[in-house]
């Protein structure tokens, strides 16, 4: 009962504060002087998708509807979508926490680095997804850190940057990612220490996506089978090469448990 109690506590609240989001999308100086903790984590209604350019591409089969979410797996779900879809390069994680994308991309062959200021070990053991076995992670595996707060400088070293949940980063990524030509795949949560705002009325993700479009680059918005925020918004510039899908892999789908399905061409 107290859990329940909590629960509903902190959604009325969480409520209550995305109804104070600023009147307008402003400069960085007048977004600091608002509260920093506007919170717009409500879903996209299938109405507001729908009505947006940038995400009305986010459409379901009624069976994929139906799949069960599977909250605990968004790494390894985000990780299948990413490696089938995208050639190996150099990836910036950020804010990947214990790391286990940046780990997982490591093992299929990609060069990736955390960027988080919070030193966490890599986890004991994940799920593999494809064999539905536990996997345990040796304490002598690692993946490389950068234990600081993203900065626009850091883009330079990397083709791709990935941000699952992260904070404040957001519109400073795809600034970044634009200035240099570089690829970026969000899944945006709030607006917490972003130096822009959306208008009242338009959700963050949605005004976010009509951003990323204004700043020259290709959007192919998608949906990963897990509980809460899990849109994504995956931006590249016309023709860059990392955008590229796998040859003979093209994006299907997910299957009965929730896994990335590719098909031949």
């Amino acid at each position: 009962m107290a859990k329940r109690k909590h629960k509903r506590e902190t959604e009325q609240r969480f409520a209550c504060i995305a109804r104070t989001v600023a009147q307008s999308a402003s400069p960085v100086e007048d977004a600091e002087a608002r509260p920093t903790s506007n919170h717009h984590d409500v879903p996209l209604s299938d109405g507001e998708i729908a009505a947006s350019a940038a995400l009305s591409s986010l459409t379901f089969s009624s069976a994929s509807q139906e799949l069960t979410k599977m909250k605990k797996f968004r790494f390894q779900l985000l990780h299948q979508w990413i490696v089938s879809r995208i050639q190996p390069c150099r990836v910036a994680d950020v804010g990947g926490g214990k790391g286990l994308l940046a780990y997982l991309l490591q093992e299929s062959g990609w060069a990736a680095t955390v960027i988080d200021p919070v030193a966490q070990a890599l986890p004991a053991k994940y799920k593999d997804l494809e064999s539905n076995r536990q996997v345990r992670v040796a304490e002598t595996e690692a993946v490389p850190r950068l234990h600081r707060e993203f900065e626009p400088g850091m883009v330079g070293d990397f083709d791709l940057l990935v941000a699952m949940h992260a904070h404040g980063c957001n519109i400073q990524m795809i600034d970044a990612a634009a200035k240099l030509g570089r690829a970026v795949i969000l899944l945006p949560c709030c607006v917490i220490h972003e130096p822009i705002l959306p208008p009242p009325g338009v959700h963050w993700i949605q005004w976010l996506a009509e951003y990323v479009i204004g700043k020259g680059f290709v959007v192919e918005p998608f949906r990963l089978n897990f509980k809460g925020q899990n849109i994504g918004i995956y931006a590249h510039k016309p023709g860059l090469a990392v955008g590229t899908i796998k040859a003979g892999r093209n994006y299907s789908g997910v299957d009965s448990r929730g896994c990335v399905v590719t098909a031949g061409r």
